[in-house]
């Protein structure tokens, strides 16, 4: 066999090999192209046999531009949701029908959600189905959250000393613009229980905040807590209100018996000083009755003396002179 016939049997090697996999691949994904045909997917047989190749799911990917398409969302084939963005969101770790369905939620809800923010907020970790459910349907959330604190209640002190024990509930929505990045749900409660807090402190009395309470969800709404923040705090609701202890009183008994314990520790140390004072003036007093009782001792001593050197003698006659 010349060279040239063992070209053209190589040839006819390689088309038949060509052939062989060109017909195993139309069995095995010509039904799911002919579904996307049927559904105006427009996904070719090749990008198929090209997704297998890449070792993506193919019937993942097709279902997701179906979804697409039936709803009539990202239709531009430039901007829109094509097969080739859909494959790239799926070998980057997302979640593709989870990112369909929310667009399709976010357009049926009128608001403004493309490809590119959904898939974002996607791989970062967010669940965007339930970001779009929530700017749709509004969430509420327990303040302080019954599930990551022990306390039921916020505890906060009036200016006159009485306790108030409050819990709050905040109804919020998701921001979309501000999903990624912002801070959660753990960010909106510690600010609410801050604001709470602050508001009952500065009220003069606990009556007055038991009388008006909408006037503490008010007064923290218009701190605009919700910024920088994945959400949008629609209300705040002052769902239960309790009368707890009365801190100020407990506080001044408190500080009065400091008081009266400081002035018995004063009076106790005064009385160990006088104590003190005593036994060293009774030592002062036995030391001068020891001298006294020493110059006593030294008199006949001394006329003793005064007897032997004939002082005394001499003394009673100059005296009687």
């Amino acid at each position: 066999m010349n060279p040239q016939q063992m070209l053209i049997t190589a040839g006819i090697a390689v088309l038949a090999l060509i052939g062989i996999v060109f017909v195993f691949a139309t069995i095995k994904y010509f039904k799911i192209w002919l579904q996307a045909y049927m559904s105006n997917a427009k996904v070719s047989l090749w990008s198929l046999i090209g997704m297998g190749l890449r070792q993506v799911n193919t019937r993942v990917i097709v279902d997701g531009k179906i979804m697409a398409m039936q709803a009539g969302v990202g239709t531009d084939p430039t901007t829109g949701i094509t097969t080739r963005r859909l494959e790239a969101h799926y070998l980057a770790g997302g979640d593709v029908p989870r990112v369909i369905s929310a667009i399709i939620a976010a357009q049926r809800a009128d608001i403004d959600l493309d490809f590119d923010r959904a898939a974002a907020i996607d791989l970062a970790g967010r669940d965007v189905l339930d970001a779009v459910r929530t700017s749709v349907h509004p969430k509420v959330i327990d303040c302080p959250d019954p599930e990551k604190s022990p306390k039921q209640t916020l505890s906060a002190v009036a200016k006159n000393g009485v306790e108030l024990r409050i819990r709050a509930l905040v109804t919020v929505r998701t921001n979309l613009s501000q999903l990624i990045g912002g801070a959660t749900e753990e960010t909106i409660i510690a600010r609410v229980g801050e604001g709470i807090i602050t508001s009952i402190g500065s009220a003069t009395d606990h009556l007055e905040v038991m009388e008006n309470p909408d006037r503490i969800s008010k007064a923290v709404l218009k701190r605009g807590l919700d910024a920088h923040t994945a959400f949008e705090i629609v209300s705040i609701d002052i769902a239960d209100i309790d009368v707890g202890e009365n801190i100020g009183a407990r506080l001044q008994a408190d500080q009065a018996e400091a008081d009266t314990r400081k002035a018995q520790a004063l009076a106790e140390q005064r009385r160990a000083d006088a104590i003190a004072r005593e036994q060293e003036m009774k030592a002062r007093v036995a030391e001068n009755r020891a001298a006294v009782v020493l110059a006593q001792a030294e008199v006949p001593m001394a006329m003793a003396e005064a007897f032997r050197e004939g002082n005394l003698e001499r003394w009673k006659k100059n005296g009687t002179e």
